[in-house]
């Protein structure tokens, strides 16, 4: 998506300091708009952006959530000089300043870079525009380019404590364009998260229209990866975050924790001894820190097919990985009494020293119990189906209470999960954990009894081994000029496509997707249905407009739309609706649209690529052209050869 410019300039024909006339329409049209454009910006002015009623509002909105504000400092506008104030108090960077001749320069910013254009007959000089254009467009790429470089406002500048306000908090409470078109795009984002869909979120994350916005999806894509265990492909995006924002607190514990989740645990920790030199007093940094150490004391011992009595004497071996985690989750648990997270793990961890022959401090012990069962009472008091403080309740049972305790604990810890397979599956871990180094061997059998009874009636995720993605030409319709996939071809089709899916092992456990055109797409959906590999067809337009642009106009496409139709009625997934998942179509300039067909390839591919990029297999039937329209074989072709390289190319340039 395009990087959003809000240039602040007069409308109109002015008269210039010294009484001659400037057309600053001509301006904008001739050398502003542009030169932007050029370096890529989509770019508004307030007479095109703001409606009718309080222009204010909209401005605001505008000042405060676009990548760049352009002023044109020409003339001494009050209008444009009160919006550079404005941005100038919002944000810190993200400001270009530009002007036409005048004899004087004002004394509050008199030393600031300004881009001077030069002017005749009162519109932008035809013999400099090229080169007053060139330099523009590459000062707005290099102010894009150095965001988090010098501060650019003054009042940024000379108050050096101060910080940029959270956007969010700064939405206005009246609809506006802006604000509407943000509540829609965070409840798609919302939806798709509830619902895990971490490829719907990545393709609105490409589309958000601001940094901020990016920010925002970014995050919740990550976390939503995260949330699926696919940790390598979280981290891109934590790490998107952070190339936008390097200082982003979120980001950066969430990068910490995908780092750990590696078992990259070096880097992992670095990255969390930063948070808590930034957060001294902060327990979820502290609690983060905590959990990488915890992770890498883990890995240190784990073996598969050792005794039980091998494990203990491994775990007890690597004491001082232990203490370091056990000191962390405890400084957290100091910093926020309330946090019983950090006090549980801490507790945990100090009880399984002392069972593996560390030295422990029962003193210690003790007062970490305590806190736990305050902190995780009093936070069942404020909400007694809080899953998490119930759960850190039943685990300190389990280390302390009496087994007849546990297994009360336990069963009112798994009724307030609801059937989430993921919460239970995380306690489950802890469980596995106190087992293998036989803690109360009764008690931990009886707790893992309920969970597992719990997660048995639950819906466990579904995590196909493999991931079949196609993109391939539809069947020529009767009066194609040159032909590509002929209908006398459509067997020797079925039979590679077939070859491809037998040669990759294609069957139960796998996931299909695809859009469901005639030709290239059905045949690869059918061989695929054969093998009982499950299917999710994806379509790009609501499904009677699909029909009749990709599947009708093909030679015999009553009956391939026939053959669609019964793909359709033999899978559990009903096709996923691009329009109806994902929201309109955004703009790629100012009058027009991004191509349907485009956008559901990347969301077919980040659909695919979320699943983790070693399970992706591309599948094409392809001609090696450039299609007849954008979104075609050779875009998805080219996108993933880009991130993963693991293509299929059936290359009908060859098979006919």
């Amino acid at each position: 998506m395009k990087r959003h410019v809000f240039v602040a300039m007069p409308f109109g024909t002015k008269p210039a300091h010294d009484g001659q006339l400037i057309d600053f329409n001509r301006v904008y049209d001739d050398y502003i708009e542009p030169a932007l454009r050029e370096a890529g910006m989509e770019v508004f002015r307030a007479d095109q952006e703001l409606r009718a009623g309080d222009i204010r509002t909209d401005m605001f909105q505008e000042l405060l959530m676009a990548d760049v504000v352009v002023a044109d400092l020409t003339l001494d506008n009050p209008n444009v000089w009160y919006e550079l104030g404005v941005r100038h108090a919002l944000r810190a960077r993200g400001m270009i300043l530009v002007q036409g001749p005048r004899p004087y320069q004002p004394f509050d910013i008199y030393t600031d870079r300004k881009l001077n254009y030069r002017l005749k007959d009162g519109a932008p000089d035809p013999a400099t525009l090229a080169e007053d254009r060139k330099r523009l467009t590459d000062m707005a790429r290099v102010t894009l380019e150095a965001w988090h470089g010098r501060k650019v406002s003054p009042v940024y500048g000379l108050l050096p404590q101060l910080r940029e306000p959270d956007w969010k908090t700064l939405l206005l409470t009246e609809h506006t364009e802006f604000s509407d078109a943000y509540q829609e795009w965070a409840s798609r984002v919302e939806i798709a998260r509830q619902k895990s869909c971490a490829g719907d979120i990545l393709v609105l994350a490409d589309e958000t229209p601001t940094r901020a916005l990016r920010i925002e999806a970014k995050r919740a894509a990550g976390d939503a990866l995260l949330k699926l265990r696919q940790y390598a492909f979280a981290l891109e995006q934590f790490e998107a975050v952070l190339t936008l924002d390097p200082q982003h607190k979120g980001a950066r514990e969430k990068k910490a924790v995908c780092l750990g989740r590696l078992g990259r645990y070096e880097e992992a920790r670095e990255w969390g001894r930063r948070l808590t030199e930034d957060y001294p007093a902060d327990a979820e940094v502290w609690a983060l820190a905590g959990r990488v150490a915890k992770d890498n004391w883990s890995s240190r011992w784990r073996r598969d097919n050792v005794s039980p009595t091998e494990l203990r004497e491994a775990a007890g071996s690597e004491e001082a990985a232990l203490a370091e985690a056990v000191e962390l989750y405890r400084k957290a648990f100091i910093a926020d009494p309330s946090h019983y997270y950090s006090g549980i793990n801490a507790l945990t961890l100090s009880l399984l020293r002392r069972h593996l022959g560390c030295d422990s401090d029962a003193n210690e012990i003790d007062k970490l119990a305590g806190g736990v069962r305050w902190a995780s009472c009093t936070a069942l008091e404020r909400n007694g189906k809080d899953y998490w403080a119930r759960a850190s309740y039943a685990e300190l049972c389990l280390l302390l209470s009496p087994l007849q305790s546990v297994q009360k604990a336990y069963r009112a810890s798994a009724a307030a999960a609801n059937r989430d397979w993921f919460a239970l599956d995380s306690s489950r871990q802890t469980l596995c954990l106190l087992r293998d180094l036989e803690y109360r061997p009764a008690e931990t059998a009886a707790a893992l009894a309920i969970l597992d009874q719990e997660i048995a009636r639950s819906m466990p995720p579904f995590a196909p081994r493999q991931v079949l993605l196609f993109s391939g030409h539809m069947i020529d319709t009767p009066e194609r000029a040159m032909p590509r996939f002929p209908a006398d071809k459509e067997s020797i089709a079925a039979q590679r496509i077939a070859a491809a899916l037998d040669a990759l092992g294609a069957g139960p456990g796998d996931l299909a997707l695809a859009q469901g055109a005639s030709g290239g797409d059905i045949l690869f959906l059918e061989a695929c249905q054969a093998r009982g590999v499950r299917l999710q067809l994806m379509l790009p337009l609501e499904e009677p407009e699909f029909i009749e642009r990709s599947i009708l106009p093909a030679t015999n496409g009553e009956q391939w739309r026939e053959r669609y139709y019964a793909l359709k009625a033999g899978q559990q997934n009903a096709p996923r609706i691009m329009p109806d998942e994902l929201g309109p179509l955004p703009k790629s300039g100012p009058d027009e649209s991004v191509s349907p067909f485009e956008r559901c390839n990347l969301w077919l591919l980040y659909s695919a690529l979320a699943w983790g990029v070693d399970k992706v297999r591309f599948i094409c039937l392809w001609d090696g052209g450039g299609g007849d329209g954008p979104g075609g074989t050779g875009h998805m072709y080219r996108e993933v050869k880009r991130r993963t390289g693991r293509v299929a190319w059936l290359d009908t340039r060859t098979l006919w």
